[in-house]
């Protein structure tokens, strides 16, 4: 049985990085990434405290979250595309203003 530190150590590596993405990089792709990869360190904590506590009510939040991500990422996928179609820019520096 792997113990519950593995997991949070595991959870506190994935999160590190996907800070560091979104504080370091400039590409929208990878900060769109790095956002997912802290909402999936948050999800493996979850389930981990979840599973070791013997209570469902982390499992059942872990499945909300996943299904708000996704509609996070078909959101921002979407302002991505109008954004290159616009401008050709995928910088997060070179964007501005967002009116059309």
């Amino acid at each position: 049985m792997v113990p519950l530190s593995w997991y949070i150590i595991l959870s506190s590596i994935l999160f590190i990085i996907g800070a560091a993405g979104v504080l370091l990089r400039r590409n929208i792709l990878v900060v769109l990434m790095s956002i997912e990869l802290i909402l999936n360190s948050v999800n493996i904590n979850l389930v981990a405290f979840s599973y070791f506590h013997q209570d469902l009510k982390g499992q059942i939040f872990s499945i909300f979250v996943i299904t708000i991500a996704a509609a996070e990422v078909a959101v921002a996928l979407g302002i991505l595309i109008a954004l290159v179609r616009n401008k050709s820019a995928i910088n997060v520096d070179e964007i501005q203003t967002m009116k059309g």
